[in-house]
């Protein structure tokens, strides 16, 4: 890559502010114009951090995409949103670039509140067949002629929606093109010019039109003749295509090919466009993520998820030296399971993002990675749990929710100890409010059964951690943040917690604040501030959700007049937990006496740094002073 740019060879981007100025461009210039844009995204995103390898990768696709079909009135569905960089820059976006995932700036996703170009939000995997073929077929029964695309990669389509959704599409034969970004492999030798050429030939009408024809001449001769010629023809095209799946699916496969050839994308996209009446299509191309920026392709991840970074080098700015919760987890985890054989690990695609990776190094047999799959993942974990394994089921808050009727169905009723190691627990930051873990205390501590944890620190991680791994008679789970610790060494050995058992950090006389989760550091400077206006805190760790230490709270209540709680998650979380304990059991005998909740706001919170986020939702250690002051 080129990082010193001009004029010249920046000319054609520099034209271009929609689709309409790209179809001004001919066909030979588009690969220059790729080059541009490669070189225009590593720079804004060297800057913003994001997610480039992806984006990297699907470039020639994009490009070719909206100057083949009439984008805005054609819909362009993007899984997952990952790739959605150069599509921004192409469609009016490409000034605000610098940014991207900042407060009050574009969303590192699709978002239909940012643009006309962005026809379905996204930031979840394996959710575009399903919301473009809803699209196609409202569109169809509002008598509109428009072509409907959804891009999925090859790990989207790993997870049973997107199967449900092919299933749907290809039985109900409506006119929709779905284009498989196929990154994972290499471009192999099938993937070259005869396999263009034939990709080329099989999505003409000419060749769709023969096949028909030769299928209804087939039908004439008797049925074992005409089921071997179908057969044979089938078989044929599978050598070269690989199609099969697909085609029984009801879909017309095109492909592999190479997805960086405009040369081979354009025609197959102008067939898929002219001759999208005769049933659904699926167009395989294979591309290499983190294509064109050397540091993305030789890093094993492709630059997936990336801070801001050196473009010469492609060293990533470290944020802090502190060590990370995840790092926390994977560390310790990886410690217990020397000495004890029966705990496994198990990820939904997010090996290194869970720190599953170093585990794997260690027991790659004890470790699995069952895909974009969480609710394969949670019922895997219990089976499992079945046969007397101890199964860590390491998946961010976010994407757990895609899996909460097994968590229901498969572990809670069955009260299987399979135990939830919840990372990204509370607000994230640059992903903003799709990847928030905002809901898990509420969503797992009203279940049956379950135990649930949060961590304030390192050290109290870890110890969930070990007390989860002697927990054999229920499901268990423990939630933890995004980013680095606060600096604590673990002391050793690791000691159990009782079960339900909170404590005490800080003696006071005035009010308690009860903390669950890690936003006790902030609860520890709010009662610094407090001390400062004569006001004597008591502060308290849950560290349980479920089952509450009701004997802490009954203290907390009887030894004070006001008691606040503090959690990083939705309404109907801890909170809820305390003032339903509250009023069952000590509110008719209460005198005088304040309690009060403070969890995050019923809305979700747009992308900033964790800090402004906090802000935006009151939970910083200046706005619970002012909430405290308000309600004494």
């Amino acid at each position: 890559m080129n990082s010193n740019t001009n004029k010249k060879n920046t000319s054609f981007l520099e034209e271009i502010n929609l689709p309409k100025d790209l179809k001004k461009l001919k066909e030979k210039d588009l690969s220059h114009l790729c080059n541009e844009v490669r070189e225009f995204m590593i720079d804004r995103v060297s800057k913003t951090g994001g997610h480039l390898g992806a984006g990297l990768g699907v470039v020639e696709l994009t490009v070719a995409i909206h100057y083949i079909f009439n984008t805005p009135k054609d819909k362009i569905i993007w899984d997952v949103g990952h790739q959605t960089y150069p599509h921004k820059i192409l469609t009016g976006r490409k000034n605000r670039m610098h940014t991207l995932r900042k407060g009050n700036g574009l969303s590192g996703f699709t978002k239909r509140s940012e643009s006309i170009y962005d026809a379905f939000g996204a930031a979840h995997a394996s959710t575009s067949i399903s919301a473009a073929l809803g699209m196609l077929i409202g569109a169809r029964l509002k008598k509109q002629d428009k072509k409907v695309v959804a891009v999925i990669g090859d790990g989207a389509m790993t997870a049973g929606m997107a199967f449900e959704a092919l299933n749907n599409a290809g039985a109900m034969q409506y006119p929709l093109i779905v284009i498989l970004n196929d990154n994972d492999m290499s471009i192999a030798p099938p993937v070259g010019a005869m396999s263009a050429y034939l990709s080329k030939l099989i999505s003409s009408g000419y060749y769709r039109g023969f096949r028909k024809m030769a299928g209804q001449f087939a039908e004439k001769f008797p049925k074992k003749i005409a089921m071997t010629a179908k057969k044979a023809e089938e078989y044929a095209r599978g050598i070269f295509t690989g199609g099969t799946l697909f085609e029984e699916l009801g879909f017309y496969y095109i492909g592999p090919l190479d997805g960086h050839n405009l040369n081979h994308l354009i025609p197959v996209l102008k067939n898929a466009r002219n001759h999208s009446k005769k049933g659904p299509v699926l167009i395989h191309e294979v591309t290499k993520k983190g294509k064109g920026y050397a540091p993305a392709e030789k890093s094993d991840d492709k630059f997936h998820g990336v801070g801001k970074f050196d473009i010469l080098t492609g060293h990533q700015n470290k944020t802090s030296s502190n060590k990370s919760y995840t790092s926390v987890f994977s560390e310790t985890l990886i410690d217990l399971a020397k000495k004890d054989k029966k705990i496994c690990a198990i990820t939904a695609a997010m090996p290194s993002g869970t720190g599953l990776d170093k585990f794997k190094t260690k027991y790659p047999s004890r470790t699995f990675d069952v895909g974009i799959a969480e609710q394969h993942a949670v019922t895997f974990a219990a089976g499992l749990a079945c046969e007397g394994m101890k199964p860590f089921a390491a998946i961010y808050s976010t994407f757990l929710q895609r899996a909460y009727d097994q968590i229901v169905h498969d572990v809670a009723i069955q009260n299987l100890p399979v135990r939830f190691a919840i990372d990204r627990a509370g607000l994230v930051g640059a992903d903003g409010a799709t990847h928030a873990g905002s809901f898990d205390i509420a969503y797992l501590s009203n279940l049956p059964n379950f135990i649930t944890m949060a961590a304030s620190d390192e050290h109290e991680l870890a110890r969930m951690i070990y007390t989860c791994a002697k927990i054999d008679h229920a499901p268990s789970a423990f939630r933890y943040p995004r980013g680095a610790g606060l600096g604590l060494s673990i002391n050793t050995p690791i000691k159990e917690l009782t079960i339900g058992k909170g404590r005490i950090v800080k003696e006071g006389n005035d009010i308690a604040l009860l903390s669950y989760g890690s936003r006790l550091n902030e609860v520890r400077k709010a009662s610094d501030i407090l001390n400062e206006k004569n006001i004597s805190c008591t502060i308290a760790d849950a560290r349980f959700c479920k089952p509450l230490d009701e004997k802490l709270i009954y203290n907390l209540c009887n030894n004070h007049k006001l008691l606040i709680t503090i959690e990083e998650g939705s309404i109907g979380g801890f909170g809820s937990h305390v003032l339903d304990f509250f009023i069952k059991k000590i509110h008719s005998t209460s005198k005088n006496f304040k309690i009060n909740t403070i969890q995050l706001p019923d809305i979700f919170i747009d992308q900033d740094t964790p800090e402004k986020m906090y802000e935006e939702a009151n939970m910083n250690a200046s706005s619970i002073v002012k909430r405290i002051i308000k309600l004494l």
